[in-house]
């Protein structure tokens, strides 16, 4: 996943004009933001997959969820399409991350005349520590279930807007969703409390993993604090092998939307295992390892603890 900030300005004033132009052909060709389907139920548009499965959730049958990128998509660097265009001036809601997550899509949002939602309002960031994103918010906060709970609340209130003939329905889904995010949490916890005090690190390829490792207990190291077009410098593996080596840590990962080839060097380096593969920025297919958000840190966190106590198979 590259990051959400402009890679030049020259081009992002390219991209954005071309943007802009389609936009107009687009809001003219569909002639209002009426459905095509017979599905006559309100739109709401998310940004990515995690954010589809949380909205669901708190909709339940009363509003269509669907998501900008699909299943695998790399969320920061995404461009959006045509097609990605038309779907945003039907909706009746947009919900986006925000935290300079989907730089692309703020001015796509802009210039769309449809309520807009950010789901990370009122939740406590964690900043970036490193290079030169310094000082700029982690964007990754749904990874803290604790978080996800506000995420929640803040769609509850958006859908009350947006629906108020359903608006007990969706405190109700959203309290019960909460519930059931409280309980992963309580097992992420559980999950690393069983290991060895020194063995509670979190080596992976970004730094997309903060919140969790704050909300677990763990020790966060990373390769590059934020997804770029170059990545991995020399510096940064060395400084991670000098980590994982003084640390003695038995396991390292990566995340599925990047390549793990600057890990095994690491790998290859330090003596440590690869433990897997992490879910961050989008689920699985349906019949994949991570269906839904819940099933997301689930994964994560077993993968975590079961690579970091050695009894990964």
């Amino acid at each position: 996943m590259k990051v959400g900030f402009p890679r030049s300005p020259a081009r992002r004033r390219i991209v954005t004009a071309c943007f802009l132009s389609v936009l107009a052909i687009a809001l003219t060709a569909c002639g209002g933001i009426t459905s095509s389907d017979d599905d006559d139920r309100k739109v709401v548009l998310t940004t990515f997959t995690v954010l589809a499965d949380m909205a669901r959730n708190v909709a339940g049958e009363h509003l269509r969820v669907e998501s900008i990128t699909k299943v695998g998509a790399e969320i920061h660097g995404y461009e959006p399409t045509p097609g990605d265009i038309k779907k945003a001036a039907k909706a009746d809601l947009i919900l986006d991350n925000g935290l300079n997550l989907e730089a692309w899509f703020n001015q796509f949002v802009a210039d769309l005349d449809v309520p807009h939602a950010v789901v990370t309002e009122g939740v406590a960031t964690m900043d970036i520590s490193e290079d030169a994103y310094r000082g700029k918010p982690n964007p990754h906060a749904w990874m803290s279930p604790v978080n996800a709970q506000i995420y929640v609340d803040n769609m509850v209130r958006a859908f009350s807007d947006l629906d108020p003939d359903h608006a007990e329905a969706y405190r109700a889904n959203g309290a019960a969703y909460k519930t059931q995010i409280g309980a992963v949490h309580d097992d992420l916890v559980a999950a690393v409390r069983t290991l060895p005090a020194d063995q509670r690190a979190l080596v992976t390829c970004e730094g997309a993993f903060s919140y969790l490792a704050r909300d677990a207990g763990l020790t966060e190291k990373y390769i590059w604090p934020v997804n770029a077009e170059q990545q991995a410098t020399p510096q940064q593996i060395g400084s991670t092998i000098d980590f994982v080596r003084q640390r003695r840590v038995p396991a390292v990962f990566c995340e599925s939307t990047v390549s793990d080839a600057p890990m095994q060097r690491v790998v290859e380096a330090s003596g440590a295992r690869f433990g897997g593969v992490l879910y961050v920025d989008s689920l699985s297919e349906a019949d994949g390892p991570v269906p839904t958000y819940l099933d997301l840190i689930r994964h994560d966190a077993n993968t975590i603890a079961t690579a970091l106590a050695g009894t990964a198979k």
